[in-house]
């Protein structure tokens, strides 16, 4: 999830820890824990693409991590904040570093929870930005902020963004398998053979859902909103996969398809050739859009193949959330 979320959630992790004993300083550790795990992001400036890609989500985000690190941070922590003891303090950074892997593995880039183990947890029921979740979560934990040390006030506010955000996350994934069912039928009902199908809200909400379709020669995409009225229209991306040629036995190539899980294609553009991963859509609500939200040039050098994520522009984002706004409304 973004930043501001993990920081609201770490908060009001760490006051259901330790708030009765060190007050506001419980949301303070609570937020700053809630943000050590994104900290391996900082992978990008010290290593190529494909290896910041492996990086991030894994080791920072396993419980591993929290079982040895919180002690740590607990120790450091205790030797200047004498209100609780080292114990206390380790016991809020381990709720608050595990807290932020555990609402991760709901998004659709998943963390390696149980790493060193090969597997990564992805539920794709939530936006990794959902203002839904955040913002009832942020008031209560805003009217924590101003009540006395230990007070029935204090531990009500904090309990319900508790509840409230978690509640939500359990909707979402009935929703997810409410539209995971009207995909299925689509595909029935047209006659679709596929090999796989995976669903995932779009950008912002969780009204709107896309499925991702496998099939021989090509990824069908469709979407569907609580509000369509109009039967689901699935659009076909060419795997193309074939164009990669001699590509295919890079290393960092075989990485990089590793990390998309094969839910991707390839496009030969002015003689160069670029890697879509279909896992996280487009950006646009046009499932015939082949403005991808992630795309890798595969670019030839005397070191071997190097991997360049394209930029992104600010206008396309404006774009998708004016779009998107019109999408969610129904077709």
């Amino acid at each position: 999830m973004d930043s501001l979320t993990q920081i609201v959630l770490g908060a009001a992790v760490g006051e259901a820890a330790l708030g009765k004993k060190v007050g506001n300083k419980a949301l303070l550790y609570g937020a700053i824990a809630g943000t050590i795990p994104d900290l391996d992001v900082a992978a990008q400036f010290f290593t190529d693409t494909v290896t910041a890609l492996e990086i991030h989500r894994g080791f920072t985000h396993s419980l591993f991590f929290s079982l040895a690190f919180a002690p740590l941070f607990g120790w450091i922590i205790s030797q200047w904040e004498r209100k609780a003891t080292w114990k206390h303090w380790s016991w809020l950074f381990f709720w608050c570093l595990f807290t932020h892997p555990l609402l991760d593995a709901h998004t659709t880039w998943g963390t390696q929870l149980l790493w060193p183990l090969d597997l990564r947890l992805a539920y794709k029921n939530i936006f990794v930005i959902d203002p839904l979740y955040t913002l009832p979560f942020l008031v209560c934990v805003i009217l924590v902020l101003f009540q006395k040390r230990g007070s029935r006030k204090r531990n009500k506010y904090n309990k319900a963004g508790l509840i409230i955000s978690s509640s939500y996350l359990l909707v979402t994934l009935v929703l997810k398998g409410i539209t995971y069912n009207k995909f299925t039928s689509a595909l029935s009902e047209q006659n679709i053979a596929y090999l796989a199908i995976e669903t995932k809200p779009s950008p912002l909400n969780t009204i709107l859902w896309t499925a991702n379709v496998e099939t021989e020669e090509a990824f069908l995409i469709g979407d569907y909103s609580f509000f369509d009225t109009k039967p689901i229209r699935f659009y076909k991306h060419p795997k193309n996969h074939a164009a990669l040629e001699e590509l295919r036995s890079e290393e960092k190539v075989q990485r990089l398809i590793k990390i998309t899980n094969g839910w991707y294609t390839i496009k030969e553009k002015e003689g160069a050739i670029y890697l879509n991963d279909l896992r996280f859509g487009m950006l646009s609500v046009d499932p015939q859009s082949e403005q991808y939200a992630f795309s890798y040039l595969l670019r030839h050098t005397s070191e071997g193949v190097e991997v360049i994520e394209e930029p992104k522009d600010r206008g396309d984002a404006k774009n998708l959330l004016m779009d998107l706004w019109a999408r969610i409304k129904g077709n």
